[in-house]
């Protein structure tokens, strides 16, 4: 079935903003609708979770999900940006590192932790994105944030100076900061010279398309998955007729105590989604309702 809203899996190339990407979709698929989960840098390649049409409503449960990483990181030089886009501001020696070594300072890493967001990034202090006031100089403080890292394993490489790492970690991570913290505890400084998304919560990499491959397709939209992937995470339920027009109605379900999150994706007997329900008390309320055109 071909539809017009509906989940994008992009294999994103390196030298591109994740913005550029949004741009080029919007003008493949002629639809100003399309927004994406989870920004990859320029440097970065790999999965951007989009969302086009009616779909881009349901993004924050893409935001949300928990992200796989493997790159490089370079020991011994330090950037202003933590990756190989930003100039060099320091260099030190590189003390001998076995693979036990640098793994076990890397277990001690793994769990919740505050982390401060680097100067260059596209969060937002003021309206303006960081990356901006860092190219003019100016440096303000930045809030830390609350992330957390479950798995964090590195491998040697052929240089000496180079671990290749993977790394599963929490929405909002910044996998240079954890490298570049990584790199001082080793006793040294470092920066990340290569990052790929290998997934995000149950999307993964492989099923990606690639720009290229899209553009030479007859129909782009035959590349959209349903949105109802986009909320594949929630609990689900499949509604009967009366509930689903009850929730298009914007009126409160009673569907039991049989679910454990505080909302769940609802579903009609095709599977198609027909919106997301919110608990309230002992009811569930309609969070969001998708329109009967665009809910496959």
């Amino acid at each position: 079935m071909t539809t017009t809203s509906g989940l994008l899996l992009i294999d994103k190339p390196g030298g591109l903003t994740s913005h550029d990407v949004v741009a080029r979709l919007r003008q493949l698929f002629n639809e100003r609708r399309i927004g994406h989960a989870g920004t990859l840098d320029p440097l970065a390649t790999g999965l951007l979770v989009v969302a086009v049409g009616s779909a881009t409503r349901l993004l924050r449960f893409a935001q949300s999900e928990t992200k796989r990483y493997t790159g490089t990181v370079r020991l011994g030089v330090a950037t202003d940006s933590l990756d190989a886009d930003g100039a060099v501001v320091a260099l030190a020696d590189v003390p001998a590192i076995s693979l036990d070594d640098i793994n076990a300072v890397a277990a001690t890493m793994i769990g919740p932790q505050s982390q401060v967001p680097p100067m260059v990034s596209a969060l937002k202090v003021g309206g303006r994105r960081l990356h901006e006031l860092a190219r003019e100089g100016i440096e303000v403080v930045r809030a830390p944030r609350d992330v957390v890292i479950e798995n964090f394993v590195l491998f040697e490489s052929p240089d000496e100076d180079r671990w290749d790492f993977d790394v599963t970690c929490s929405v909002g991570t910044y996998v240079r900061v954890l490298l570049s913290d990584l790199s001082e505890k080793m006793g040294t400084v470092g920066h990340l010279t290569a990052l790929r998304r290998i997934s995000s919560g149950t999307h993964h990499v492989d099923d990606a398309h690639r720009l290229e491959g899209l553009a030479a397709l007859d129909d782009v939209r035959t590349a959209l998955e349903p949105p109802s992937h986009m909320v594949a995470g929630l609990e689900s339920m499949v509604l009967d007729v009366h509930d689903i027009a009850k929730m298009r109605m914007g009126q409160r379900l009673e569907l039991g105590e049989g679910f454990a999150g505080e909302e769940i994706a609802a579903l009609d007997d095709e599977g198609h989604l027909v919106g997301v329900l919110r608990r309230r008390a002992h009811l569930w309320k309609p969070e969001i309702v998708m329109s009967s055109s665009g809910s496959s």
